[in-house]
């Protein structure tokens, strides 16, 4: 039923999804939760959210060109 010899796609979009949940919500919580640390902390924060968000667009672009293998086995017709 299953075809041994198809690719999986695994859990790559895993690293995916973590890299974009610390852009846009951890760093941020941790620079408001930190109180004011001036200018400096900003700009640290908005750099390692920049640098996640475009790993996460590396990870995308990678693995987002697997195919998605099918169930069931080709039908084959015969004359």
């Amino acid at each position: 039923m299953f075809e041994p010899q198809a690719k999986t796609t695994g859990t790559q979009f895993t690293t995916t999804v973590a890299l974009l949940l610390m852009a846009f919500i951890f760093i941020p919580a941790v620079l408001i939760l930190s109180g004011r640390f001036g200018n400096l902390a900003f700009s640290l924060a908005a750099a390692g959210s920049g640098l996640c968000v475009v790993l996460a667009w590396v990870s995308w672009t990678k693995y987002s060109r697997l195919s998605i293998p099918s169930i069931e086995q080709p039908v084959t017709r015969t004359k």
